[in-house]
């Protein structure tokens, strides 16, 4: 570990008065759809093949004008069904049930595209790390980069690729994946979440967020920023695709990436108090959020 990065660092909280002085772009006059921004979510499997619904449909929710879920084949349909708003583009899967990275080409999809998530609801890290890859190696492709769950687990490769970018892509691991990022043990990123996030933040050129009961997010210059109202309701399944899709949402309407970061954690925050206060503290599920979003975005 370095002790370096660990030092400690006042974090900026992520609280009513941040939120008031950081005010959200928000579409002006003549507007479409394309001008809203468009997303593509790529993810899913076959264990959990409606995961990468709640990512598409948070990004709508959040304000985006068009979304495409790239998935596997076999879920392509279902998806399209249960959120008739998004466009499927179904992907070779291969023998476990994952997206087949080989067979597909998605690059040539990148470039219709504001922002990219990869990574929701996949189990083959392997697979998310080769389409990550790719889309890496495109020319020119500097889009809003979102890189989640699956994605996670073996991207450490790709750190010096990632440090080239223009624009930071942005990284959102849960403790165990963090763990994978930075190569700290689990207890030692427990005893110091700052320190973890902004290691890799710093290690992979990236806006990074830690998610935890006070979640820490850090960019590449060592800022670190704090959301400490957040509850245990949002430790479900599926809640972190949901944020994932938020975040994407404000890269494609036009937020820079540390900006789209910090109001998505803010955000995710705020519709989970607000399902706790409806629904109840615990028990509310993470589709419960998708529809208190848009409530949640200050007047």
């Amino acid at each position: 570990m370095d002790r370096r990065l660990a030092s400690p660092l006042a974090a900026t909280p992520l609280d009513d008065a941040w939120i008031a002085a950081n005010p959200l772009p928000q579409p002006h006059g003549e507007v479409d759809k394309n001008s809203r921004g468009r997303i593509l979510v790529v993810g899913g499997c076959l264990d959990v093949p409606g995961g990468v619904r709640l990512t598409a449909e948070a990004s709508l929710r959040a304000g985006a004008g068009k979304v495409r879920v790239a998935t596997i084949h076999a879920a392509a349909i279902a998806i399209g069904t249960l959120l008739p708003e998004a466009a499927v583009l179904a992907l070779p899967t291969d023998a476990r049930g994952d997206i087949d990275a080989a067979a597909c080409e998605m690059v040539e999809h990148l470039p219709a595209f504001d922002a990219v998530v990869v990574g929701p609801a996949m189990s083959c890290h392997q697979q998310a790390f080769r389409l990550v890859a790719s889309m890496l190696a495109s020319p020119g492709w500097d889009a809003g980069f979102v890189i989640d769950a699956a994605a996670l687990m073996a991207l450490s490769p790709l750190a010096a690729t990632l440090r080239t970018r223009t624009s930071p892509a942005i990284l959102t691991p849960h403790i165990g994946e963090m763990a994978a990022l930075i190569e700290w043990d689990v207890d030692a990123i427990a005893k110091d979440g700052p320190g973890a996030v902004r290691e890799a933040a710093r290690r992979y050129g990236a806006v990074a967020i830690l998610k935890g009961g006070t979640s820490f997010i850090a960019d590449p210059s060592g800022a670190l920023y704090a959301y400490d109202s957040g509850n245990i309701g949002l430790a479900t399944a599926g809640s972190g695709d949901v944020l994932a899709g938020i975040v994407a949402a404000l890269l494609a309407r036009g937020c820079s990436a540390l900006s789209a970061t910090l109001w998505s954690v803010w955000l995710h925050g705020e519709a989970g108090r607000r399902c706790a206060e409806t629904i109840g503290p615990l028990g509310f599920l993470a589709s419960d959020l998708l529809k208190v979003i848009p409530q949640c975005f200050p007047a």
